[in-house]
């Protein structure tokens, strides 16, 4: 919501960047509730600019535009949580993923999620955070010990960035990291977003990316058990 409120421009229609952003939230409202009459048991909002909260240079940023950075992010999670109002829960999973920025294999924020971790975790009712985990610039895993209990984290420790592929040993060590502050039955790993965030994708090749989602299954495999071939596939497509 703050980078779609343009000094000069958007005053002129919307006072406050809290005006502005409850019409993006019923907005949002709307499309939920749409795909909610579609009958379909998956909702996940892409959060690129939760990840403002956390980088410290955005945050400086942020105060020098006369910007409290943390209440910012309250009404961040009050707007979500107003979209996400009246979805039936249990027949529908609710995920939320704070996206550092990944078009053509960029990035552009930094830093632990300690800034955020409460409040995003504690306030915003979804049932699973998509948390990106693939460099020292996303900081170390103990924020997850936030999470509440029964959700669950898909740790997005394999990069889309790059063709590097990670190692599987060092993967199960991260996830074993990771279980030390949220139990391994609530973990899950992915991919730390998608590969084409723009129709040109990421600097990875087709064959690059299907190498990526092996690791990822055959990883999942080892640490949490075969899954069924149709819980494989959901899980793949929703990578691609």
């Amino acid at each position: 919501m703050l980078a779609s409120y343009k000094a000069g421009i958007t005053e002129k229609f919307y006072p406050s960047h809290a005006d502005l952003l409850k019409d993006l939230a019923e907005i949002a409202r709307d499309e939920v509730q749409w795909l909610v009459s579609e009958g379909v048991h998956y909702i996940q909002f892409d959060a690129p600019y939760y990840s403002h909260y956390l980088d410290p240079r955005q945050r400086q940023q942020m105060k020098q535009a006369g910007l409290d950075p943390d209440k910012e992010l309250e009404n961040a999670i009050a707007g979500d949580s107003h979209a996400l109002q009246g979805v039936p829960r249990g027949s529908i999973t609710v995920a939320l993923h704070v996206c550092r920025g990944n078009s053509r294999s960029r990035w552009y924020t930094e830093g632990g999620y300690d800034a955020i971790a409460e409040k995003l975790f504690g306030l915003l009712d979804v049932d699973r955070f998509l948390l990106e985990y693939d460099s020292d610039r996303s900081g170390g895993f103990e924020p997850l010990r936030l999470v509440p209990r029964g959700k669950s984290v898909v740790l997005g420790l394999v990069t889309t960035k790059e063709p590097r592929l990670e190692s599987q040993d060092e993967l199960r060590r991260r996830i074993d990291e990771a279980a030390k502050y949220v139990p391994i039955e609530n973990l899950a790993l992915s991919p730390q977003c998608g590969f084409a965030s723009v129709a040109a994708g990421n600097l990875l090749s087709i064959d690059e990316q299907w190498r990526k989602l092996e690791l990822v299954v055959e990883t999942a495999h080892k640490v949490w058990g075969k899954c069924s071939e149709r819980a494989c596939v959901e899980g793949l497509a929703r990578q691609r």
